[in-house]
């Protein structure tokens, strides 16, 4: 009972600020809803978490609400679509992020070596534009033993880089592709660094966007298995090369996260079960709040005085993989998808 006592005691205040922006963004959001909630969520988030709600009191509560609602509100998006609309993107779109992750990770890492960093913080950086962001950086952390400090200015940069690209991509998809529901899909689930910020995008343009581009971003989350063993055989000294055996590597320890298996298995249940619509209306409502709660914690999180502190070889970095990631993805939507 302490142990929940004290849970409560160090995250209730953080995810009721949270709630309280989340709240907020809605009532804005309604009034212009060619924007919406969720990048008002994001946008209010980052206003209050570099201004008069920047304590560290609230740090847990927003990390709570950044990662565990958003987590929560994946897997009840399975009790929303059914089987048909996860295989609606075909081979081809399973073949495209395949591609698109092997060729981040190449340009990232060639990039990160350029710009004359070393190779562990190259890697993160791999993995937070290929993968997921903050949720592939910290858990290729522990496998390539990256220090706390490379671990700090990777997540701050990549979640730099997906803010502005979250509102840049419908602009490119507007122009290249008329906001098609496929192109304009992979596009933004194939490049956005995290969920979130594909959610927030997506919905920028609209409903179905923003259902299929969560499928395929959820088909990049799923390669984190594969990323996190593959890193696990390089050689992450600064010394010899990538891929001679390094010495005392820890094992990757990691599996498919648990939020993705509920999310399969929801969406199973609602294809092939007798499950009421109500249920799928109840899960989508939740799902949506849930889903504004978080990317307010992910605003909270962006901190303007990180980003001064890294300077600008980090942050030009992290402009040049993102820059990458659009090149590429559009010439494998022009070659696979459209």
């Amino acid at each position: 009972m302490e142990k929940i006592v004290s849970w409560l005691k160090d995250r209730w205040q953080g995810f009721i600020v949270c709630l309280v922006i989340a709240i907020v963004a809605q009532v804005v959001g309604s009034f212009v809803p060619q924007i919406g909630a969720a990048l008002f969520a994001i946008l209010l988030g980052i206003l209050c978490g570099n201004t008069f709600l920047n304590r560290e009191s609230f740090a847990k509560g927003v990390r709570f609400s950044e990662s565990k609602l958003l987590e929560y509100s994946i897997a009840l998006t399975g009790l929303t679509l059914n089987i048909t609309d996860v295989m609606g993107v075909g081979w081809r779109g399973i073949s495209f992020i395949v591609l698109q992750m092997t060729l981040t990770i190449i340009l990232a890492y060639k990039w990160g070596q350029w710009f004359g960093f070393g190779r562990k913080f190259s890697l993160l950086m791999c993995a937070g534009n290929a993968v997921c962001g903050s949720s592939a950086i910290g858990t290729i952390s522990p496998i390539i033993e990256a220090d706390e400090k490379d671990k700090g200015i990777s997540i701050t940069i990549v979640n730099l880089t997906g803010t502005i690209l979250m509102v840049g991509l419908p602009v490119i998809t507007s122009f290249l592709y008329q906001h098609q529901t496929m192109p304009t899909s992979a596009m933004i689930g194939g490049v956005l660094q995290s969920i979130g910020q594909v959610i927030a995008s997506g919905k920028l343009v609209n409903e179905d966007v923003t259902q299929f581009a969560t499928i395929f971003k959820i088909l990049r989350i799923i390669l984190l298995v594969v990323v996190a063993l593959s890193f696990s055989r390089m050689n992450t000294s600064d010394q010899g090369g990538l891929f001679e055996k390094g010495e005392g590597k820890k094992r990757a320890k990691v599996g498919i996260p648990w939020f993705i298996t509920v999310f399969f298995v929801f969406c199973l249940v609602i294809s092939f079960g007798n499950i009421p619509d109500g249920v799928s209306l109840i899960a989508k409502k939740v799902s949506s709040q849930f889903e504004i709660i978080a990317l307010a914690g992910i605003g909270m999180r962006v901190k303007f005085r990180d980003l001064v502190k890294e300077g600008p070889k980090a942050m030009a970095l992290g402009g040049t993989i993102g820059l990458s990631q659009v090149a590429v993805a559009i010439i494998l939507i022009f070659l696979l998808i459209k």
